[in-house]
């Protein structure tokens, strides 16, 4: 079972962690909302657990226009 960061916006994968090395109390989940948690991250049925994040380009482009933060997803 790995944790997969993806850009909720363009998809991109941003990451991976074995949690062999890290615990999810360790990614600080538990700081989390439950609303917030139920947004965020997803368990598939394989046993990853994807969690959306905002890449590096995506967060830039908000930061330019900042009317994009109404939408769930920007990129065409």
């Amino acid at each position: 079972m790995d944790i997969h960061y993806v850009c909720r916006h363009c998809g991109t994968g941003l990451g991976k962690l074995n949690p062999q090395n890290v615990s999810t109390d360790e990614l600080g989940f538990q700081q989390l909302t439950e609303e917030e948690r139920q947004s965020m991250i997803y368990y598939h049925q394989d046993g990853t657990i994807e969690v959306k994040a905002i890449c590096e380009d995506c967060h830039e482009a908000m930061g330019r226009s900042p009317s994009f933060h109404e939408l769930d997803t920007f990129i065409q």
